[in-house]
């Protein structure tokens, strides 16, 4: 028990970790498997462990936590993070993970933690309680890109609903980054139905017209199978009526795959 009080202060760790605490990598070693077979922590994967409560015998820290140590700077994203800042209508038994390395999408505690190939670089931080979690403008972005493989259309304006507050000029640098015409029809068109909530500019729309193409697009692909209309602002075929899709419900769009 010697070395509980500062593994439980951690919560999550790796080897590397348990060396810094004890000195030698042969002792960390003798240390995880003597813990192990106690209870006193869980591996969760290869060279990731985290420290059992000594009153109810579960992991000390969260999910969020967890994602956050899988890799060096890995940090929550996606529809997860909107769950981390309580603006997700539905918590799912998954949570997506970026990192600059890809690693395995594994199980543990029921929850499934899959990885995220990120996009762009910045939009990263770090919390208070030690999550890594993209912000919440960079959230928005990577979920209207991704909404037809992560969370769903119904789901997506369902968190923009709850979210109180955008920054324009980090939606601009962000979408800037990305670099992608599609991305920014479809940002125009949804946040154009949440333009007095977040207060964004005329021109913050008028960038996202400019920036978008001469290109004609699906707002997503099962649409061309229903009844769209066209929007000629931004050349895609829509949904009659975007919003009545929270109060009526639809069809969802999909999971990742």
């Amino acid at each position: 028990m010697k070395y509980y009080e500062q593994l439980a202060r951690l919560g999550v760790f790796t080897k590397s970790d348990v060396e810094k605490l004890v000195g030698k990598s042969e002792t960390a070693d003798s240390l995880l498997q003597n813990y192990k077979k106690r209870g006193l922590i869980e591996q969760v994967k290869r060279n990731l462990y985290v420290t059992r409560s000594l009153e109810t015998g579960q992991a000390i820290v969260g999910r969020y936590r967890i994602a956050s140590k899988i890799k060096p700077q890995s940090y929550i994203t996606h529809h997860s993070a909107y769950e981390y800042y309580g603006y997700a209508n539905q918590v799912y038994y998954e949570v997506y993970v970026s990192a600059q390395t890809k690693f395995s999408e594994f199980t543990f505690d029921d929850v499934r933690y899959r990885f995220i190939s990120p996009r762009i670089l910045e939009g990263v931080v770090m919390n208070p309680d030690g999550v890594r979690t993209t912000d919440k403008e960079r959230t928005t972005l990577d979920s209207i890109n991704d909404f037809e493989r992560i969370g769903g259309l119904e789901e997506l304006l369902r968190c923009l609903d709850a979210v109180p507050s955008l920054s324009e000029s980090k939606l601009v640098s962000y979408l800037g980054q990305y670099s992608k015409r599609f991305l920014y029809q479809k940002t125009g068109y949804i946040l154009g139905h949440f333009q007095s909530k977040f207060r964004l500019s005329e021109g913050f729309f008028e960038l996202c017209e400019l920036a978008k193409g001469k290109s004609v697009r699906y707002f997503y692909n099962a649409i061309r199978y229903e009844s769209p209309t066209y929007d000629s602002r931004w050349n895609l075929f829509v949904p009659e009526d975007l919003m009545a899709i929270i109060s009526k419900g639809v069809r969802d769009t999909g999971e990742i795959r």
